[in-house]
């Protein structure tokens, strides 16, 4: 995942969050997209509400992404954009704690503390996800790019992934071209 439509598709295959709407949320990813490495990998991205305290209290949507190399946080506003990174090497615990509506995912790390409210399956499923991408980066192996996505299967498969995605406007036909001579090879 390396483009926005790319990570936010992946938010919606495995319901990791959509955001206030498409068009925001996609917004949010772009500030993520531009800001990553060369050689940086996006294992695991998602969309909640950022410094959550209660449900009047937090600064809105936020896109996520774990990368081999930190944790990005990004938000567009209407007038600039909000962006922060975490290194990996700075996390000293993530918690899970559900309330009456919201999970919570709790990132401490060595500077600050920061609250993500999802809905509590939401919240299950990305707090799963998140410890198994970070026990996966620290044992130097790579995570699945999707659990949806079939990065591990045939390049048929890749390719009716991207084409969906097409028909879900989510990529151009140009994209999926690009990404077609990709798999190929060519």
């Amino acid at each position: 995942m390396r483009t926005a439509k790319e990570m936010y598709a992946y938010c919606k295959a495995n319901n990791f969050g959509r955001g206030f709407n498409e068009h925001n949320s996609l917004k949010h990813f772009e500030i993520i997209a531009n800001n990553l490495q060369a050689d940086e990998s996006v294992e695991l991205v998602f969309i909640g509400l950022h410094n959550y305290q209660s449900a009047t209290k937090h600064d809105n949507n936020y896109a996520y992404a774990i990368t081999n190399k930190r944790i990005m946080m990004a938000q567009k506003k209407v007038i600039g954009s909000n962006f922060q990174t975490v290194s990996l090497d700075n996390i000293n615990d993530i918690t899970f704690t559900t309330g009456m509506v919201f999970g919570i995912i709790t990132v401490d790390t060595m500077k600050e503390r920061f609250n993500v409210a999802v809905d509590k399956a939401t919240g299950e499923s990305i707090n799963t996800a998140i410890h198994e991408t970070l026990d996966r980066i620290k044992s130097g192996g790579r995570q699945k790019q999707d659990r949806t996505t079939p990065y591990d299967t045939d390049i048929a498969s890749h390719l009716e992934y991207y084409q969906q995605l097409v028909k879900d406007g989510l990529i151009t036909e140009k994209d999926y071209e690009a990404k077609k001579r990709q798999l190929l090879g060519l």
